[in-house]
């Protein structure tokens, strides 16, 4: 009998024991299932998160990834409203040894020091980048910390150095009231100070009667004056690389079997100051004239983003192998007439007032600079005539463009020759035909 009831109890116990654990089985998958629903849920969610549909920026969409090697004025200056003198102080430290002597005077020469980027872009300056962090690039030569040597300050251009920055494009255009100069620079006004270090010259933007004859003295090894006309525009803009008396009138050897073709003379540009040199002249702290040379933000503005096209194309000068970056400069931002040319036939015996037009000159509109296409008709009907029998090569030109649409204008344009011909040529040689 007690044989029998252990094995009774045992039995029972089993059961309930097997029956124990099917339980704890059946609720131990069930969890692991509901477990796995949620992991897969909240896995898909924040691929949702990461990978938006295509087409579709949500909020949650990832921001892209700020390249810091590149700077922008645009982002602190719009975006954020900072002065110019929140980074930029002057002078800076280093004025009086970036130029030397009686060149030197106080400027802004020199990139802000750190302390004026620490204040919001610490976690940049210590990011775990090798060789270093990729924020130095924007100011040191090479980015290591073991060298701390800079570029050179744009501020600077006018200096020559091995620090300079090849691949520097300027984010401003610079605010410069022809009008306001022409009215000062052509008075005859002494120095406001006498133990002034500078002072106004007399200069006149006007042609000079034929009682007085002389020029004034030449201002520097590429100045030049047309006869009869009393220097004023060469004071700030100098024929670039003048072809003078040399027999070689090219900035490259061209091909001997050029012929008519295009090929870039010496004299074709002029220069535009490259420093505060010139401007300091006039607006430095002994004389006081405003703006004073602490305010950034009266000449620098930021650039508008609507550009006119210009008559350049870079292969053509690779082609060309011209490498001068002042070259290259001016003549990617000649908006009139690529292949015109300041030192070639009579243009040096011409006024400059006769093609520009000061009073209504903004150099931060482009548009203002352009060089109306009936200055070059002048008096005597240089290249626009009443017809094309008379000489004009534009008539000659807008004739064949007539005659076969596919015809490419090559006396005076590099790329716009192949566009359809402007109303304003049309219209500068219908006024000749009236008059």
């Amino acid at each position: 009998m007690f044989t029998e009831d252990c094995a009774r109890k045992r039995r029972a116990i089993l059961s309930v024991a097997l029956l124990l654990m099917g339980f704890l089985m059946t609720l131990t998958s069930r969890f692991l299932s509901v477990a796995a629903s949620v992991a897969s849920e909240e896995q898909q969610s924040r691929t949702h998160r990461r990978r938006p549909r295509k087409g579709i920026e949500g909020p949650t969409a990832q921001k892209p990834r700020i390249d810091y090697s590149k700077f922008s004025h645009g982002t602190h200056v719009v975006n954020y409203k900072l002065p110019c003198n929140s980074c930029h102080k002057f002078p800076t430290r280093n004025w009086k040894d970036v130029r030397k002597g009686d060149a030197a005077f106080p400027d802004v020469a020199d990139f802000p020091d750190h302390a004026s980027c620490l204040n919001c872009h610490r976690p940049q300056f210590f990011a775990r980048e090798r060789p270093a962090p990729a924020i130095c690039s924007n100011c040191h030569v090479n980015v290591t910390p073991r060298d701390t040597a800079r570029f050179l300050f744009p501020s600077l251009g006018g200096a020559t150095s091995s620090n300079q920055k090849q691949d520097l494009v300027t984010e401003f255009a610079v605010n410069f009231p022809h009008d306001k100069h022409a009215d000062v620079v052509g008075s005859n006004a002494p120095a406001l100070r006498p133990e002034s270090r500078t002072g106004f010259v007399t200069i006149s933007w006007q042609q000079k009667g034929a009682a007085n004859e002389s020029s004034e003295p030449s201002r520097g090894p590429q100045a030049s004056s047309p006869p009869g006309v009393v220097e004023s525009c060469p004071v700030c803009h100098q024929t670039y690389q003048p072809q003078g008396k040399s027999d070689d009138e090219y900035v490259t050897r061209p091909p001997k079997n050029l012929g008519d073709a295009f090929w870039l003379k010496k004299g074709t540009f002029k220069t535009i100051p490259n420093s505060h040199a010139a401007c300091f002249m006039c607006h430095n702290t002994d004389l006081g004239i405003v703006p004073p040379p602490s305010d950034c933000n009266a000449c620098h503005k930021l650039a508008s983003q609507d550009s006119l096209k210009t008559d350049f194309d870079p292969r053509l000068a690779e082609t060309l192998g011209v490498t001068d970056n002042t070259v290259l400069t001016l003549w990617n931002h000649r908006i009139s007439s690529g292949s015109f040319r300041h030192e070639g036939g009579e243009h040096p015996n011409v006024s400059c007032l006769n093609c520009h037009n000061v009073t209504t000159m903004n150099t931060v509109n482009m548009k203002t600079l352009l060089v109306p296409v009936r200055s070059c008709g002048d008096a005597e009907g240089c290249h626009i005539t009443a017809t094309t029998d008379d000489g004009g090569i534009l008539n000659y030109e807008l004739d064949h463009k007539k005659t076969n649409p596919a015809f490419v204008c090559t006396k005076c344009h590099l790329t716009f020759g192949k566009e359809t011909v402007p109303e304003t040529h049309v219209r500068a040689i219908q006024m000749l035909k009236k008059s």
